[in-house]
């Protein structure tokens, strides 16, 4: 089983920047893809950054220019910096592990607990 430990979530004014981090551990055959989701009450989960094994990263257009996964990150995490916060960006913030046994093909999806994010107004 694989465990994902967020960390860096917490309260920040419009403008303000935050860095949240996620550390895997655990029984992972090969990370495909580890990213951030996340949710705002009431709302549908989003994606809003990856990187793939390959170091391919993708936002979701409301962050793009804000939110960046550096690529120097160490092993079996990842990263979000994000500047230049506005208050929709106010949600619990996921970290997300696509774990992949080569051998046969398959993926595994692991979750954080979700770290909260509050921008406030």
């Amino acid at each position: 089983q694989v465990q994902l430990v967020e960390s860096g979530g917490g309260l920040v004014q419009p403008g303000g920047s935050l860095r949240l981090s996620c550390a895997a551990s655990g029984s992972i055959f090969s990370i495909n893809v580890m990213g951030w989701f996340r949710q705002a009450p009431g709302k549908q989960r989003e994606l809003v950054a990856q990187i793939t094994s390959a170091g391919t990263t993708t936002y979701v257009d409301s962050v793009k220019g804000r939110f960046i996964i550096p690529r120097d990150s160490a092993k079996n995490t990842v990263t979000l910096q994000m500047n230049n916060l506005k208050p929709e960006d106010t949600a619990v913030y996921y970290c997300y592990l696509r774990d992949q046994n080569k051998s046969s093909s398959s993926f595994t999806a692991y979750w954080g607990q979700g770290t909260q994010v509050t921008v406030s107004s």
